[in-house]
């Protein structure tokens, strides 16, 4: 189960938002937004929480990735249903169910193919809570060249272990779904196992810091830039 942080500061969702444009099934037949040249040959997937490809601070994530010379693609891997604490006819428990981030693999799978298609020959994916659970399918698979994962949720000491990709691992201070402790413990399974990574714990902030955070918080605003800076840094070491 969730932790109530998972569902806390819903964002407000905007599908006109972003520097991007929004192809309804130009990548593995899965709507998305996309940013970047479409001619670059490292591409970056970014993976979402459960509000979904709409919210802004994650496109805006992408418009920034992108300008670092990445095709960025962040599919609505929730198919036009984020959560919504408003719907009562769908509490999470309900709506977990039916989008289990793993259920959304194959389709992962199918954008890589058609980024491939178009040129893209180093992939690399960045998962946001719910969304970091699909990126370590991915990395245990091979699927990718570079993961990252952002205040990670549903993730286990188990998925760590079958990691078969430099891995990039940012974690919150406050976190229940994924504290300090077990952070840690990650990274020390990535020294045993020789898997490059990078691991970092940002002080002073919560899950969700990275896309939910409030723009009026000079500190929130900084640590949310920092992790975004990092991450985009974690690629070009790793996809370039």
């Amino acid at each position: 189960m969730a932790s109530p942080q998972c569902c806390a500061n819903p964002p407000t969702l905007n599908p006109a938002g972003g520097e991007g444009r929004v192809v309804d099934d130009g990548f593995g037949g899965i709507a998305a937004y996309v940013a970047g040249s479409a001619g670059s040959k490292a591409a970056v997937i970014l993976v979402s929480d459960i509000f979904g490809f709409e919210a802004p601070n994650l496109r805006k994530i992408a418009d920034e990735v992108a300008s670092s010379g990445y095709l960025v693609v962040v599919p609505d891997f929730l198919h036009g249903e984020p959560y919504s604490h408003e719907n009562a006819d769908r509490p999470f428990p309900a709506w977990i169910k039916d989008h289990a981030p793993e259920k959304e693999f194959e389709e992962a799978k199918r954008i890589i193919a058609a980024l491939k298609e178009q040129g893209a020959s180093s992939i690399g994916a960045a998962g946001y809570c719910w969304g970091a659970k699909l990126v370590t399918e991915l990395a245990k698979a091979n699927e990718i060249q570079a993961a990252a994962m952002s205040h990670p949720s549903f993730v286990s000491v188990d998925d760590i272990k079958e990691t078969k990709c430099p891995i990039a691992i940012l974690g919150a201070e406050t976190d229940f779904m994924s504290p300090p402790e077990l952070v840690k413990q990650f990274e020390q399974i990535l020294s045993d196992s020789g898997i490059r990574h990078f691991v970092k714990i940002y002080p002073g902030v919560s899950h969700g810091w990275t896309v939910r955070y409030n723009s009026d918080d000079a500190t929130a605003v900084k640590w949310a830039e920092q992790a975004m800076v990092d991450m985009t840094s974690w690629f070009n070491e790793n996809l370039k």
